[in-house]
């Protein structure tokens, strides 16, 4: 409506100017005289502009005339294609003009602009190759979804642009949240064109995401041979895809071959701690404690984790906690001056109950670097040597303001984890957790945490022999904050008291 409403007054505008300009050139003086021979004639302003106008029309007319006579002359002279190049070269000038525009419009995103520019050019040109993809791109922008399918499945028909009409149809799939056909379309575009990085991407986001373990390693191998990815970024992705595959077959119960699958996930990628911890699995059932034992000093020696320690715990499940702090010494030997060691350190003198040891092994933490796993081992240790009730609250309420420790982020969309796991369950990207601190306003408590109510209860049950003094139960609000941690860990936890 309001496009309209300014054409009417832009002509009306038009008009006025032009009238404007012939009363002007009527009430101007003096004039133009030709004289041929015994002819004279004199033209005013007006006639004048007027004659100038005729004589650019006649020209223009005469020249398209003399065009047409030369191509007429080739035609009798035997070229039989003269007449029909004539006539074409203006229509490919429409052509060609219309897509211009067309294109022009699609990228100021005037999409229905773009579709009607479209159609002309097709029209003049005849040539569905070079216009199709303007009218499935400008329907699609127009909303017109019907339409762009339609177009898209007409390039399909050509072997030149079957390409690009998969993979727009894959679009559109994907767009639906049809996932099922459009890991098929994507299979198909990249079949057709290997070398497309894009299309690539896709089709191994699809294939993790439908858990297709080994076709997924298939399209990686072929990215990394068309030069698509760093060899470091294969190998590391290359290990994801393989301790997810050992992962479902661990639970189909093909033990053997999930604990060799792990056990190749994390020689691809040592830092990779979900494998290692796998791997170290595989090599305790198979009764080699000290490769499990070598896989986790390597794995420790690059990323200190919790479920490293976990892992490592359960190389001697039976053994009382003295000897574990002296087998221990295997990994808090290595990065000493690391979080993740003074915590591991002070959890097991702890279940030791060698409480001034485990203040030494946090040392400053709570204080330089606090966490709420560190702020709750510190109250622990507090209640261990007999402090005060009041103490003890203190630390734990404490824990409910500092930072929440490390946890697995997804780097994509910053969503927290309760696990590992190879597609972010909120983005569905691909290999972006990462085991790093959240921002403080999130509350969900960091792996390892959990290990701290079966130490306060194991201090409590000994008060009756007389080694800690009694003390109250923490409130249900502190209780709850260590309570409330994810279970992940929860099985092999190394700082677990004998009992």
């Amino acid at each position: 409506m309001l496009w309209s409403l300014i054409k009417i007054i832009l002509f009306v505008g038009i008009v006025g100017a032009l009238s404007w300009a012939a009363v002007l050139l009527l009430d101007a003086q003096g004039g133009v005289q030709i004289r041929a021979m015994t002819y004279e004639m004199t033209f005013n302003p007006l006639e004048t502009v007027i004659l100038l106008i005729a004589l650019v029309v006649i020209l223009w007319i005469a020249l398209k005339v003399l065009g047409l006579l030369i191509a007429t002359l080739k035609f009798i002279n035997g070229d039989e294609t003269a007449l029909s190049r004539y006539f074409d070269r203006n229509r490919e000038r429409k052509g060609y003009a219309a897509l211009s525009e067309g294109l022009m419009a699609l990228a100021s995103g005037e999409g229905r602009t773009a579709m009607t520019q479209a159609a002309k050019a097709e029209k003049y040109l005849n040539d569905p190759q070079l216009t199709q993809l303007l009218t499935a791109q400008a329907a699609e922008m127009a909303g017109d979804r019907r339409k762009a399918e339609e177009t898209y499945r007409k390039l399909v028909e050509s072997e030149k642009t079957r390409f690009v009409g998969v993979r727009g149809i894959m679009k559109q799939k994907l767009a639906d949240g049809d996932t099922d056909t459009a890991l098929e379309l994507a299979k198909k575009a990249f079949a057709l064109k290997p070398k497309h990085e894009d299309t690539g991407d896709v089709l191994l986001r699809l294939q993790a995401q439908k858990e297709d373990w080994t076709g997924a390693r298939k399209t990686l191998s072929a990215k990394l041979r068309n030069g698509q990815l760093p060899r470091d970024v294969h190998k590391r992705r290359d290990a994801v895809l393989a301790l997810s595959a050992a992962r479902d077959i661990v639970d189909e119960d093909k033990s053997v071959e999930a604990r060799e699958t792990a056990i190749e996930a994390n020689r691809l990628s040592p830092d990779l701690v979900p494998a290692a911890v796998m791997a170290a699995e595989g090599y305790i059932a198979q009764g080699k404690p000290r490769y499990a034992t070598r896989v986790l000093k390597k794995a420790w020696e690059m990323r200190p984790h919790p479920d490293l320690a976990a892992a490592f715990a359960a190389i001697e499940p039976n053994e009382t906690a003295s000897a574990r702090v002296k087998r221990f010494t295997a990994l808090t030997r290595i990065k000493q001056d690391h979080p993740e060691t003074k915590m591991l350190l002070a959890e097991l003198h702890i279940a030791a109950e060698d409480f001034p040891a485990a203040r030494r092994a946090l040392g400053s933490l709570v204080e330089t670097d606090p966490d709420a796993r560190s702020v709750t081992l510190m109250a622990a240790i507090e209640r261990g040597e007999g402090a005060s009730d009041t103490v003890v609250k203190g630390w734990l309420a404490r824990a409910l303001s500092v930072p929440r420790g490390p946890q697995w982020i997804c780097d994509n969309c910053q969503h927290i984890h309760v696990g590992w796991a190879p597609i972010c369950e909120n983005c569905a990207s691909f290999d972006t957790l990462e085991w790093k601190r959240p921002p403080q306003s999130d509350v969900a408590m960091p792996a390892g945490a959990q290990m701290l109510p079966l130490i306060v209860g194991a201090l409590e049950d000994n008060t009756a022999t007389g080694v800690v003094p009694q003390v109250d139960e923490p409130p249900i609000e502190d209780a709850t904050l260590i309570e409330d941690a994810p279970e992940e860990t929860a099985e092999a936890e190394p700082s677990k008291p004998e009992k």
